[in-house]
């Protein structure tokens, strides 16, 4: 895994327009390449000053950094560096060679490329993951560098298993039949089309509260119909047959949970599992009539659990370290 450094200027991520205020793409401080276990490189940005506090996000299903942007704007205003990464064929990270390769493996790979490179050797991080970005996080569960690097951690909006079933997009009783529609609707590789009022509205339905702020549905169509069609249905493949449950209790660090009431993808039942497998958890967030998209409907909430996160156990591994 490369630790080679690049220095770049311009805005980050993939330039979506429409993004303005604070969804518009913060610009990085600099820029590192990572290279995963396959040999595959794509770029990491880093936000803040050298010397702050680390925190690592990795972001969700459909995404890209931008999700992060508004988050990035609280934690670097609080004196925080954050580390942000696109996900294997997000973004600007390239796409797999074929679906098949997709795997939480990879996911797990690329976060440790991503540590490997943004942080010195022995350096602690909070590390953070929405969605398919938590599970990334349980993935790599007893990696060396999650073990070395990882003084806290945040799984937000997400779960570890029985995703299809547990799932309320699809309003039938019936458990099986929801994970069957599901199912198909997490591999369609069926093309989300422009950003219209109709396909706002769907996904305003589906990833965030009942009174979502118009910007918030904004920002997630634009970001969301950046996806690939192709690595949308093969990262859907694998998250529809997602078992991570027995790595869980392998999250030694701190591990706080936030989940929205009112989230659809991954409902409350998800968190109330992940805190009871966690071998540490730091506390249940739950976010009043909020969606998927937490960090996105209130990324105020989210930057705030992250700070606590690093005041509490970023300064007790320095002090240890220091008197080790």
């Amino acid at each position: 895994m490369s630790r080679t450094a690049t220095r770049t200027s311009g805005a980050s991520g993939t330039g979506l327009k429409g993004l303005r205020g604070r969804f518009a793409p913060p610009t990085p401080a600099r820029e590192l390449t990572a290279r995963s276990g396959d040999g595959v490189r794509f770029p990491v940005e880093v936000h803040g000053r050298a010397d702050d506090p680390a925190v690592v996000l990795s972001h969700g299903w459909t995404c890209s950094t931008l999700f992060w942007a508004p988050v990035i704007r609280e934690l670097t205003a609080s004196g925080h560096r954050v580390v942000v990464y696109d996900q294997r064929g997000h973004g600007r990270s390239p796409a797999a060679a074929a679906p098949m390769a997709y795997s939480t493996a990879m996911l797990a790979d690329d976060l440790c490329a991503v540590l490997d490179v943004a942080l010195e050797p022995g350096e602690k991080a909070v590390i953070g993951g929405h969605s398919m970005g938590g599970m990334t996080i349980m993935a790599a569960a007893g990696r060396d560098q999650l073990r070395e690097h990882g003084a806290a951690l945040l799984l937000c909006s997400t779960g570890a298993e029985h995703l299809t079933g547990g799932a309320r997009v699809l309003p039938f009783r019936s458990e099986r039949m929801r994970h069957h529609g599901h199912r198909l609707l997490l591999g369609s590789a069926a093309p989300l089309g422009p950003v219209t009022p109709l396909t706002r509205k769907a996904l305003a339905y589906g990833t965030l509260g009942p009174d979502p702020d118009p910007e918030v549905v904004e920002a997630t169509a634009r970001i969301v119909h950046a996806c690939p069609t192709q690595v949308r249905a093969a990262w859907g493949g694998v998250l529809a047959g997602l078992d991570l449950s027995a790595k869980v209790p392998h999250l030694a660090a701190p591990t706080a949970v936030i989940i929205g009431t009112h989230d659809r993808l991954t409902p409350l039942p998800h968190a109330h599992r992940l805190a009871a497998l966690l071998p540490d958890c730091a506390g249940v967030h739950r976010l009043a009539r909020r969606g998927h998209m937490t960090p996105l409907e209130e990324p105020g909430t989210v930057s705030d659990v992250l700070a606590q996160l690093a005041s509490r156990h970023l300064t007790a591994a320095t002090t240890k370290e220091k008197s080790a």
